[in-house]
C-alpha cells in the first residue's frame, strides 16, 4: 500500500513507487478481483452473463468503452463503478490543473516547479473518488468546455503574452488526466465537437486557439449512447466510433425474477412503510409485468424504451397507496391490494413515450390497459387459464369443466360487488366472501395460504376474470365495480359466447 505520508518527490523516489497508466491500474486491479472471485460491479443485476463479462474483457484489453443501450439500463452506473477499480491514491504535483504525474509531468507549470525544486518538489495524494469526470452531452457543449481555451483574464493578471502556454485554461478532459472521463449521450454532441475528440483518443494532441500541444493525456474514456439517437437527435460520427475500441450493448431484465431483484434493491421504501405495509410476491410480480407489457405494447415507442425506473416508482407508489388508506382508516397495518395498483398509474404515464396511436388513446388509458394486460398475463400463472375453457371439446364431445362457473353465475344472477378504494381490510374481506365460489377456487389452488393471502388472491381472481372478459369491471366514483357482462351491456357476440360457455350441457 502506498504511503500517503510521503510529501516530496525525493521521498517518492526512495519508496520505489512505480506509476501506472489508468488503464493499467484498471486492468491489474480487475485481475486481482477476478482472481479472488470478488464481485467486480456490485449492485448491477442481470448483467452477470452479458454486459459485465464484456466490460471485463474490454478493461483487460485496455480499451475505451461505449455503452450502447436504451434509457434505464444502468449505463452511467456501470461507468461510475469503474472508479472502484482504480488505485486508492496516486501522487500528483499540487497546484497542477492536469493532475501531473511527478515522474512524467505534462504541464509547463509542473515542469518548471520540478526543475526549480528537484527532489524537494512537494507532492499530494489524490483519492480515486476525485479521478472521475463526467459530462452530459448537449448541443451547446463547446470545444472550450471539453478541451480548453485561452483565458484573457489570466493573461492580464499574470501579464503574460497570448503566445505563453500558461494563458491556457484547460477544459474538463485535460483536467481529468490520470482518471476516468465519461461523456453521456454522445450522439447529442455536435459533429464538429466529436471531431475534436479524434486526436485526443489516438495521439493525445490538443489544439487550442493556435496552440498545438503534445500532451500525452492518460485517460480512460467511457461513452454512453442510446440507439434512438442515431436516427432522431444525431449520430456518432464514424471516425470517432472507429476509435472507441469496445462497444458494449446493454439490455433490460430478461426475466421477472431479475426485474424483481432490481426493484427491491433500488426502491426507496420508508422505514415506517416497511413496518406497516405488507407487499405480497403477487403484487410485486404484477408491477414488474407492467414494464414487460409496456416494452411489447404497440402503443409505446420501442425506440425510446421503458426504464427500470418505471417499476421502481410504481412499487413506491403502490406502497404509499396502501399506507394512505391505512392512515385514513386508522389501521396499524395493511397489505397492498390489487385495487391499490390504480395508484401506480402516475408512475406509468410519466415513464413511457407513446407512438401516434398511443397518443390517440391517451396516456391514462394506455397505462390502465398495461395494468390489465399485466393482470391477464400473471393470472394464467397463478390460476387455470380461462382461455382453455372457452368452448373446448374433448373427443367425447364434452367440454372441460370450467372452474370459474360458480363465480360467473353469481354475477349473472344479478349480483354485483362494489369495492371502494378506501375500504378497511376487514370490510373488503367480508365483501369478497359474498361471491360464491371465490374462496373455493383460491383454497383449491393455494391450500397453504393464510387469511390475508386468501383475500388478496380472491380479489385477484375477480380482476383476472375481468381481464379475460368473463365478468365486467369498471372504475367509477372512487370504487371498482364488478358485474356480469350482460348487465354491463357489452356487445352481443361476447354475450352469445358466454351464454354458450356456461351452458350446463357443455360441462362434465
Amino acid at each position: 500500500m502506498v504511503q500517503t505520508t510521503i510529501k516530496t518527490l525525493g521521498q517518492l523516489k526512495d519508496s520505489n513507487y512505480k506509476p501506472r497508466s489508468v488503464k493499467e491500474e484498471l486492468r491489474e486491479n480487475l485481475i486481482k478481483k477476478i482472481s479472488k472471485k470478488e464481485i467486480t460491479f456490485p449492485g448491477i443485476i442481470g448483467y452477470e452473463d452479458s454486459v459485465i463479462p464484456d466490460t471485463e474483457r474490454a478493461l483487460l484489453s485496455r480499451h475505451n468503452i461505449l455503452f450502447l443501450g436504451l434509457r434505464g439500463q444502468a449505463k452511467t452506473r456501470m461507468a461510475r463503478q469503474l472508479v472502484d477499480l482504480l488505485d486508492e491514491y496516486i501522487p500528483i504535483i499540487p497546484g497542477s490543473e492536469v493532475n501531473d504525474d511527478p515522474f512524467h509531468p505534462l504541464s509547463k507549470y509542473a515542469k518548471d516547479l520540478i526543475e526549480e525544486k528537484g527532489d524537494d518538489t512537494p507532492i499530494e495524494w489524490l483519492h480515486r473518488s476525485m479521478r472521475y469526470g463526467e459530462k452530459l452531452a448537449t448541443p451547446d457543449v463547446s470545444v472550450a468546455d471539453l478541451i480548453g481555451d485561452i483565458d484573457p483574464i489570466k493573461a492580464a493578471n499574470l501579464k503574460l503574452s497570448y503566445a505563453d502556454e500558461r494563458v491556457i485554461h484547460y477544459g474538463i478532459i485535460p483536467r481529468s488526466n490520470r482518471g476516468i472521463f465519461v461523456i453521456n449521450e454522445l450522439p447529442d454532441l455536435q459533429a464538429r465537437i466529436q471531431v475534436s475528440l479524434f486526436n485526443i483518443l489516438e495521439e493525445g494532441d490538443l489544439q487550442i486557439r493556435g496552440f498545438k500541444l503534445r500532451l500525452a493525456l492518460d485517460i480512460m474514456f467511457v461513452f454512453t449512447a442510446n440507439p434512438e439517437d442515431y436516427t432522431n437527435r444525431g449520430a456518432i460520427v464514424t471516425p470517432l466510433k472507429d476509435r472507441i475500441e469496445s462497444q458494449i450493448l446493454t439490455h433490460y431484465p430478461v426475466t421477472i425474477e431479475t426485474a424483481l431483484s432490481i426493484t427491491e434493491q433500488e426502491a426507496g421504501i420508508h422505514e415506517d412503510q416497511i413496518k406497516k405495509i405488507q407487499v405480497s410476491d403477487l403484487v410485486k410480480r404484477l408491477i414488474e409485468q407492467v414494464s414487460f407489457e409496456a416494452r411489447a405494447s404497440e402503443y409505446v415507442d420501442k425506440k425510446s424504451g421503458v426504464s427500470a425506473r418505471l417499476t421502481i416508482a410504481a412499487y413506491e407508489n403502490a406502497v404509499s397507496a396502501a399506507e394512505r388508506r391505512a392512515i385514513m382508516n386508522k389501521e396499524k397495518e395493511t397489505q397492498v391490494w390489487i385495487s391499490d395498483l390504480v395508484g401506480i398509474i402516475p408512475s406509468i404515464t410519466g415513464k413511457i413515450e407513446l407512438v401516434y396511436e398511443g397518443e390517440q388513446e391517451g396516456p391514462y388509458q394506455v397505462a390502465y390497459n398495461l395494468m390489465e394486460k399485466a393482470i391477464r398475463t400473471q393470472f394464467a400463472v397463478y390460476f387455470p387459464n380461462p382461455e382453455t375453457f372457452k368452448k373446448r371439446r374433448t373427443k367425447e364431445n364434452v367440454a372441460d369443466e370450467n372452474p370459474y362457473k360458480t363465480i360467473i353465475r353469481w354475477f349473472d344472477a344479478g349480483n354485483h360487488l362494489n369495492l371502494l378504494f378506501g375500504l378497511k381490510d376487514e370490510e373488503k374481506i367480508q365483501m369478497l366472501y359474498k361471491v360464491d365460489g371465490l374462496y373455493g377456487i383460491v383454497k383449491k389452488h393455494f391450500p397453504a395460504a393464510n387469511a390475508k393471502e386468501n383475500a388478496l388472491l380472491m380479489e385477484f381472481v375477480l380482476h383476472g376474470l375481468s381481464s379475460y372478459s368473463l365478468i365486467s369491471k369498471k372504475i367509477v366514483e372512487g370504487k371498482i365495480e364488478f358485474k356480469d357482462l350482460m348487465g354491463s351491456m357489452l356487445n352481443l357476440s361476447t354475450q352469445s359466447f358466454r351464454d354458450e360457455e356456461l351452458d350446463e350441457d357443455d360441462f362434465k
